[in-house]
């Protein structure tokens, strides 16, 4: 017997991790609702991946990031743009969506474009306080346009734009912190998180190699390191020149890249992090000290952007990328291990700015549409 579905609905977003965790939020939300729900994106990105894991009908378009000079690159990139928007709008013709989500950023695009083409109806949402070039250009026509920061909202031309926070997945709201460090199989104490995103800070990544023997022997603090999958092995044999025993160290954990970043992060008391929105909401929603280095190249300086407005909030400390150094950090780091008030302080200011229900509220917008 055929499954039968309330409606048929496209996510769509891609490249990284801050535009496909919020579509797969949203679709999981979809998804418990009932709904059939099909995933749009470049099955050569990460979003292939993760996509599929979860059990997702992968559509692929062929697109990549437009070029910033007029060159023969970006002539050849307009060609696949037209192939790419081609390809969607037989997406929509062959599975008749009742309705588009998309996350923003180049891998969206071509489905935006075909459902102007089909006037099929689409959601929008940026996840950044500074939005995307393709959220401010093509969210003039959207039903909705969903936003993570209420600083964005000047920047879009669309009156239907609601500040729902980031979609996050549904164990930020209900895992403990103990529930989370058995899950890492982790003992009840301090513990710091440091984490670059997917890829990896090499700065980051370079300063933290000199502190953890410290940080382990001399505070007895507990450490998750992500270092990214490109840098992991540089960091193993940098580390290996500062403290050669620390395989043994039961304190430290140290790997590539976590799948399961809720436990990761909801064991955590203090977070070194990047400022990707993304991450900053995860951070938020996880009862932590966040400690963030803006990535100074970041298109539109958005992450210098993010930061601040949890600077503003008394919810971060911040560091420039240009000012991280071994003893700025040390300084750091020891000021909230010896200061639990400050700690708290800075846990209860981020908390109040997490938003655990936005999938859920992004999700009754797209049901909404008729």
């Amino acid at each position: 017997m055929a499954e039968t579905y309330n409606s048929t609905y496209f996510v769509t977003g891609g490249g990284t991790g801050g535009h496909i965790y919020p579509a797969l939020a949203v679709a999981d939300a979809l998804i418990n609702d009932g709904n059939k729900v099909y995933y749009v994106g470049n099955k050569r990105n990460m979003e292939f991946e993760l996509a599929t894991k979860k059990g997702y009908k992968f559509l692929h378009v062929s697109i990549s990031g437009m070029p910033r000079k007029l060159n023969p690159k970006f002539f050849l990139w307009g060609m696949k743009l037209v192939k790419a928007i081609i390809r969607s709008v037989g997406y929509i013709k062959k599975y008749k969506p009742k309705a588009i989500f998309a996350t923003g950023g180049y891998v969206s695009a071509p489905m935006i474009f075909a459902c102007r083409i089909t006037k099929t109806p689409y959601i929008m949402h940026d996840c950044d306080a500074m939005p995307g070039l393709v959220t401010r250009r093509l969210c003039k026509r959207a039903k909705y346009v969903s936003l993570a920061f209420d600083k964005a909202k000047k920047f879009i031309p669309n009156k239907h734009s609601i500040v729902t926070g980031n979609p996050i997945r549904e164990d930020f709201k209900t895992l403990t912190k103990t529930d989370a460090r058995l899950q890492m199989n982790l003992v009840n104490k301090l513990t710091l998180c440091v984490m670059g995103g997917s890829q990896g800070a090499k700065s980051v990544n370079n300063t933290t190699v000199e502190l953890l023997r410290e940080l382990s022997q001399e505070f007895d603090l507990q450490i998750i390191f992500q270092t990214g999958k490109k840098n992991y092995d540089e960091v193993i044999e940098r580390l290996k020149q500062f403290y050669p025993n620390f395989e043994s160290d039961k304190n430290l954990i140290i790997r590539p890249y976590f799948d399961n970043m809720v436990a990761v992060l909801k064991s955590s008391d203090i977070v070194v992090s990047r400022a990707g929105s993304l991450s900053l909401s995860e951070i938020c929603a996880s009862e932590v000290a966040p400690i963030l280095i803006p990535y100074p190249y970041a298109a539109a300086n958005h992450q210098r952007i993010n930061a601040k407005s949890l600077l503003e909030n008394g919810a971060c400390i911040y560091v420039e990328d240009s000012e991280l150094e071994p003893n700025k950090l040390r300084e750091i780091i020891v000021g909230l291990i010896e200061n639990p008030v400050r700690i708290n302080y800075l846990k209860q200011n981020s908390s109040n700015l997490a938003k655990y229900d936005a999938a859920k509220e992004i999700a009754q917008l797209v049901k909404s549409i008729k």
